[in-house]
């Protein structure tokens, strides 16, 4: 069995991924993050710069040594919204080409919706109406799909960190914070588009930390309105750090959870559903997947690859 490795840079962390890679499963042998913090950056000064670009591409490096300890024949590389805004993306790149000798591949967000949704589905053809959501710490990817139509992605401007940046000076939360984040999330999601999906998935750190919060949500995986509320309120009743320590969540994460609770909101209020699925599977499945179904060609045939394969 081929084994293959992908790693995202996102807004929060740079995540790897190494598995053994089956038709429509995957079997992970490793799974680790490093927070970076990029976004924030990136939001303040417009561009990565030296430092932290040295922080990434030394996170690169070792992962790649990881990746091709654990015998992973490839490693794709994922650049999603920090490294889209990035002034300096040309020298990341080229930074990580040198010392990796890897190309990062920066997806458009139609890209990375279809990434997201074919590591949820595994391959599989979606066979009922579905929104897949990913809650970045820069901006959210929601895929809207079904059994009859093409996957169709939005990107929206909103995402913890750059929500709780913008809104929440205080530890814990006040009230009017809480309240302002769930207005502000309501406001940006208000531009998602029409759908009627039956299920809604959200994959990502801010939904998988979530659950640790809530005792009955990690015995069943679900997010109800109830129970984000109940998270919301947890978050704001207590200083961050004794919420990283109390729920095993690294500071930085706890300290923009509860953005990435109102946004969950959003979408539940925006859709008529009252639950959603949390699932570990993203980008970083269908990275793997893509390449090995796709090979080189993988980004040319994407949209084709997210509709699925066989049964």
């Amino acid at each position: 069995m081929p084994v293959g490795a992908a790693a995202d840079v996102g807004s929060n962390s740079l995540h790897l991924l190494v598995a053994v890679v089956g038709s429509h499963r995957l079997d992970p042998l490793v799974d680790e993050s490093v927070l970076l913090g990029m976004g924030a950056v990136i939001d303040r000064a417009g561009f990565l710069g030296g430092p932290a670009r040295a922080e990434l591409v030394s996170a690169i490096v070792r992962y790649a040594e990881t990746a091709r300890r654990m015998g992973a024949t490839t490693l794709t590389l994922i650049g999603t919204e920090p490294m889209r805004r990035t002034a300096d993306a040309p020298a990341i790149l080229a930074a990580v080409q040198h010392a990796a000798g890897l190309p990062v591949f920066v997806v458009s967000h139609e890209e990375e919706g279809h990434l997201t949704l074919l590591g949820v589905t595994l391959g599989r053809r979606v066979t009922g109406e579905l929104a897949v959501v990913d809650i970045g710490g820069g901006s959210s990817e929601l895929v809207l799909a079904g059994p009859d139509r093409s996957p169709h992605t939005t990107g929206l401007a909103i995402g913890s960190a750059r929500l709780t940046a913008r809104v929440v000076t205080h530890d814990p939360p006040l009230a009017s914070e809480i309240a302002a984040l769930r207005a502000e999330a309501r406001a940006a999601v208000e531009s998602a588009p029409a759908g009627r999906p039956r299920q809604i998935i959200a994959v990502g750190g801010t939904a998988s930390n979530l659950v640790k919060v809530v005792p009955a949500a990690a015995l069943d995986r679900l997010l109800t309105r109830a129970r984000l509320g109940e998270a919301m309120d947890v978050l704001a009743s207590e200083p961050f750090a004794h919420a990283a320590a109390r729920h095993s969540i690294n500071l930085t994460r706890a300290r923009i959870l509860p953005a990435g609770a109102a946004i969950l909101e959003a979408v539940l209020e925006r859709y008529g559903l009252d639950r959603l699925r949390v699932s570990e599977d993203g980008i970083r499945e269908g990275a793997i997947l893509a390449v090995a179904r796709g090979d080189v060609a993988w980004r040319d045939r994407l949209a084709e690859l997210a509709l699925g394969w066989g049964r």
